[in-house]
């Protein structure tokens, strides 16, 4: 699936995109569960859901009603108590990136470390229901395994009240964290993209794009805004069948010019026993034309940070550079087992069958089926291979 996160007509936050999500399937009393409990350790809140109408538009909207504030705390102390907060790994993770983003954006703005930053948004139990529910529901629904494309954000015009004093719309942290992406102004004077709704946004999407590519829609949700416009309130997202399959993936490198093969070999099967998908080494010429080669991983992005320390650790490099959110077309793979007859003895060989668009491409047995046959009859592996073509 390609999914399509559209914020064109009304803009985006948290509790938009939450709605969207409980529209296409995501559960919401575990939503409201997770959400709430999260919230806890900065204040107390209560969380629904509701069908409405946003001008002929069926929606759902999440309401987020903040009961009782703590007092606001500082980005370090408060990433420390999400860290210690009882959610899966990835909803982790990528929750913290987003709240960073946050945090990056809010200190850049009013000239401060991360450190000193004492952020009002991030430190609302609102908006830490909405990224961590926005984040939860987005994984329930299997969103972290298709390509996300995001279309323009309506940012909304005229001026906001925040805790630093009247500002213009989009607020400045809004346009820090959506560097990069496609804003409108408008289509009303009032804000439209919150901070935290943008940096779900940004760290979800692998693409932004100006238009909906060639795709087939299949389902859409929207997620109702709690403002009434002229218009249709609410966030789109649609999911749709592409025409090619798709794998998000990382794409890690660094160039080597100071290992032996020994140790070359070493770390090409620790990355693999780290849960790299791929590895690769090439032979470079580096500057002053040095010998070398270029160390290649493909990593799913939970194991990201592991293949990295692993990298540091048995090279030394000074340097890596990262591809994040990379997309590759793959087909459709399925393993079917066939029993030979070789030597007069049944051998079991599982062979891996790859489809685009309905057609066989490849069906080739699997290498630990055809070497353990090998070593038991002692044929060439070569024989082995053509007795089950």
């Amino acid at each position: 699936m390609t999914i399509i996160i559209d914020p064109q007509a009304s803009g985006i936050a948290g509790n938009m995109l939450i709605g969207a999500f409980v529209d296409l399937g995501a559960d919401a009393d575990e939503l409201k569960e997770i959400m709430e409990k999260s919230a806890f350790e900065f204040g107390k809140i209560e969380v629904t859901f509701e069908k409405v109408s946003k001008h002929g538009i069926d929606s759902t909207f999440c309401h987020v009603e903040m009961l009782e504030q703590k007092p606001c705390i500082n980005y370090r102390e408060f990433i420390s108590k999400i860290e210690n907060l009882d959610l899966n790994e990835n909803v982790l993770e990528t929750s913290i990136r987003i709240f960073r983003r946050i945090a990056e954006a809010e200190s850049k703005v009013h000239g401060k470390t991360l450190d000193e930053v004492h952020f009002h948004e991030v430190g609302a139990s609102d908006a830490v229901a909405d990224v961590i529910g926005s984040v939860y529901a987005f994984y329930s629904l299997g969103y972290d395994l298709q390509k996300v494309i995001g279309l323009p954000i309506a940012v909304g015009g005229g001026r906001v009240k925040t805790a630093h004093g009247t500002i213009p719309v989009p607020a400045p942290a809004v346009v820090e964290i959506l560097k990069d992406a496609n804003m409108v102004g408008g289509p009303v004077d009032s804000e439209l993209a919150t901070p935290t709704g943008s940096a779900i946004y940004m760290e979800l999407c692998d693409e932004i794009k100006e238009f909906i590519p060639q795709i087939k829609a299949k389902n859409v949700g929207y997620g109702a805004g709690r403002k009434d416009f002229d218009h249709p309130n609410v966030l789109r997202i649609i999911e749709s069948s592409d025409i090619t399959e798709s794998d998000r993936i990382d794409v890690i490198e660094t160039n080597l010019d100071h290992l032996t093969g020994e140790e070359i070999g070493y770390l090409f099967d620790t990355l693999l026993d780290i849960g790299a998908s791929d590895v690769s080494i090439t032979p470079i010429i580096m500057k002053k034309n040095r010998q070398g080669s270029l160390l290649k991983v493909i990593s799913k992005r939970e194991r990201r940070e592991d293949i990295i320390n692993a990298i540091f650790k048995e090279t030394g490099s000074l340097g890596i550079r990262i591809a994040p959110h990379m997309h590759r077309g793959i087909a459709k793979r399925e393993f079917e087992t066939k029993t030979f007859d070789i030597n007069g003895k049944d051998y079991d060989v599982t062979f891996k069958i790859g489809y685009v668009n309905g057609k066989v491409i490849s069906k080739r047995p699997e290498y630990e089926d055809l070497k353990r046959i090998a070593k038991e009859t002692g044929l060439a592996l070569r024989e082995v291979k053509e007795l089950v073509r």
